[in-house]
């Protein structure tokens, strides 16, 4: 199994709402892919409850069977609509994939 996590800041603004505006449309976008895309076997988004100078903004865990079905999802089409809008209002990222 693959473990998928993401983090992201987010600009205090953009496309013409505010961050907390952009953290929930995130979140939106990212669970309306569950049941699109077969390769994703647990998704979940959550937002940081602490702030901190070290922390993000949201996160994504997310798990799949096997390397190849994170890669099938990496490029399935609906997710590059999210990561293009993602890309748009954040400001840092971090990524780990590992393997249990």
């Amino acid at each position: 199994m693959i473990k998928h996590i993401v983090m992201w800041r987010l600009k205090d603004e953009a496309e013409g709402v505010s961050k907390a505006e952009n953290a929930v449309k995130i979140k939106e976008m990212l669970e309306a892919l569950i049941g699109v895309i077969p390769e994703i076997k647990a998704l979940e988004v959550g937002f940081n409850v602490l702030e901190s100078p070290a922390g993000f903004d949201v996160v994504l865990y997310s798990e799949f069977a096997s390397l190849e079905d994170l890669s099938a999802y990496q490029v399935h089409p609906e997710h590059e609509k999210c990561k293009d809008f993602i890309g748009e209002i954040v400001s840092d990222r971090a990524v780990v994939d590992y393997e249990v």
